[in-house]
């Protein structure tokens, strides 16, 4: 399981130190692409087949569904880390990502988020600001 909220810095070449936490989650090979909100997201091997199979699953007649799929696999791609921990990210998720220096690797349960950090301030003090709103509505999810 991922959790918490790490700060680090990306270098020049596109690479960024994971959390020593969250590497022993990975093991080796695990999968980096869009994700929503302008962040990342990282998944083990085994998250990304469970998502693998569900998304295999959605209508190809619905161009939402194209469209999704389409944009979300054009750019995931294998990472692995070097000795130091770190993992080199393709200049195409840094641009949608908008990470240029300083970043925000958070874990959330089944995968894990990079994020550039003013993004990541920014988002955080919205939700702040409205959790106790966000938390009631969580009884539609049946939390």
């Amino acid at each position: 399981m991922f959790m918490g909220e790490y700060r680090h810095t990306i270098d020049a070449k596109g690479r960024l130190i994971i959390p020593a936490k969250f590497r022993d989650e990975l093991d080796n090979e695990f999968i980096v692409t869009r994700g929503m909100d302008g962040c990342l997201f990282g998944y083990p091997q085994k998250e990304w087949g469970i998502l693998q199979e569900k998304l295999q699953k959605l209508p190809l007649t619905k161009k939402d569904a194209r469209s999704f799929v389409r944009f979300f696999y054009s750019a995931a791609t294998e990472c692995d880390f070097d000795k130091q921990g770190r993992i080199s990210i393709p200049r195409s998720l840094r641009v949608h990502a908008a990470l240029d220096k300083k970043c925000v690797i958070v874990g959330v349960s089944n995968r894990f988020e990079v994020w550039a950090e003013d993004r990541w301030d920014e988002f955080s003090k919205e939700v702040e600001v409205d959790f106790d709103d966000i938390a009631e509505k969580m009884i539609d999810f049946g939390l």
